[in-house]
């Protein structure tokens, strides 16, 4: 595991983090997907990028 899946990992469970609190906030529909659209890709991105697949 390097710096950057790690880096990009913590991204994503941050931002996870913030679709539940702006869910329980009662935050508009369309900012809590779009919140939701780039934690998945930057946990899909720090999961591809391990070094665990060679």
């Amino acid at each position: 595991m390097n710096g950057l899946s790690t880096a990009f990992i913590l991204l994503g469970l941050f931002l996870l983090g913030g679709v539940i609190s702006f869910a329980k906030q009662g935050l508009p529909k369309g900012v809590i997907v779009l919140l939701g659209v780039g934690a998945g890709m930057a946990l899909l991105a720090g999961v591809l990028r391990l070094e665990v697949w060679n």
